[in-house]
């Protein structure tokens, strides 16, 4: 019996990326020709969800719309809307300009490097416990630190994971944890990423689910470097 259940993705793009030293936002800089933006937007495009509601920066939106989602032809973008302050605002902001969905994906632009794959894995992850994120066990030694930059604390590695995008849920459960987020400000303090808000707003489990190494966020300039490689390789295995 087919599977009627719609599934949307928010994608983000309202960062000013100021560690990598440029004037132009890191998820505008070029990798062969076209805007770090355009790779993450053509891989959900070529995916199975149903529709793309992107998240801009302030006065992006329409640079958005003309320059990239109109130029490239992206058809599944429903909605073009800008984002706020923080990454949770933003997030909240794509939440409410979704038309129609039972579950949606979260996803970063600046990690151009996700693949068709990692977007299916996640969108079946939403679909059997309700809230995943994508990620991967870490490779190295961590340290805690205490507040002088001693070591103090030498987590099991074997259970740390780094916690990648997208994040996928039930729509209404994520809707309703941003929504008891943005109610006051004493929840909003250290949040970091879409599965913590519904962790604590809600204390729904969130299964992890493995997604590629080589999914990185562009954060420096070195990590241009590294996405020009994955992703002349991702080109060249199609």
């Amino acid at each position: 019996m087919e599977d009627r259940r719609r599934t949307a993705a928010v994608i983000l793009a309202a960062g000013k990326g100021t560690r990598m030293g440029s004037q132009v936002h890191k998820q505008y800089m070029e990798l062969f020709g076209k805007p770090l933006l355009y790779y993450a937007l053509l891989a959900f495009e070529n995916s199975s969800v149903d529709e793309i509601v992107l998240v801009t920066g302030p006065g992006e939106v329409r640079y958005c719309r003309e320059e990239i989602v109109g130029k490239y032809g992206f058809s599944k973008v429903t909605a073009v809307t800008e984002g706020g302050k923080e990454r949770y605002h933003s997030v909240y902001e794509g939440l409410k300009a979704v038309t129609n969905c039972d579950y949606v994906l979260v996803h970063d632009g600046a990690r151009p490097c996700v693949t068709g794959e990692i977007i299916e894995a996640a969108s079946q992850g939403a679909r059997q416990h309700k809230a995943c994120a994508v990620g991967m066990p870490v490779k190295d030694t961590i340290k805690m630190s205490d507040e002088n930059e001693f070591a103090a604390i030498t987590p099991d590695r074997n259970r740390l994971w780094m916690i990648q995008t997208p994040q996928a849920f039930e729509y209404e459960l994520v809707l309703r944890a941003y929504e008891k987020l943005m109610s006051s400000e004493k929840y909003q303090k250290g949040v970091t990423d879409d599965a913590m808000v519904v962790e604590t707003m809600t204390q729904e489990k969130v299964k992890l689910i493995r997604g590629d190494y080589a999914n990185i966020k562009i954060t420096t300039p070195e990590d241009m470097e590294i996405a020009a490689v994955l992703i002349k390789r991702n080109q060249r295995d199609k």
